[in-house]
């Protein structure tokens, strides 16, 4: 029973903020790399950010010093702040838990997706 589940998009103009969250289920939330990663049309799902279960923190170019991942381990929530938005981050959101399994390969589980839309 891994649920994740995405709250926060919208519609926003061009230079403005929103605040993405994605409420996990169960027991493992601590131990998981969270991630958040977009999909536009036609193209391949790709990764925005992510933050290990201790904090540390990767970005993909084109969102460094926009954007911020945080986790709150005791709420079993993962949040991204979105800030100086631009019509190219349009997308569907879509919130990931990586967790290493006790035979060392990682599993994927995947929220269903919020949309993402700033207009210019």
């Amino acid at each position: 029973q891994v649920q994740l589940v995405e709250s926060g998009g919208g519609l926003v103009q061009a230079g403005g903020s929103l605040r993405l969250s994605c409420a996990a289920s169960g027991t493992w939330f601590r131990r998981s790399k969270m991630g958040w990663y977009r999909q536009t049309p036609g193209k391949q799902r790709e990764l925005v950010a992510d933050i290990a279960g201790r904090g540390s923190t990767n970005y993909a170019d084109s969102v460094k010093g926009r954007f911020t991942i945080s986790r709150e381990n005791d709420k079993n929530t993962a949040y991204l702040q979105m800030n100086s938005l631009k019509p190219e981050d349009t997308a569907v959101y879509y919130c990931n838990a990586n967790l290493i399994r006790s035979d060392g390969k990682p599993q994927d589980y995947w929220g269903q997706g919020t949309q993402v839309t700033v207009s210019s």
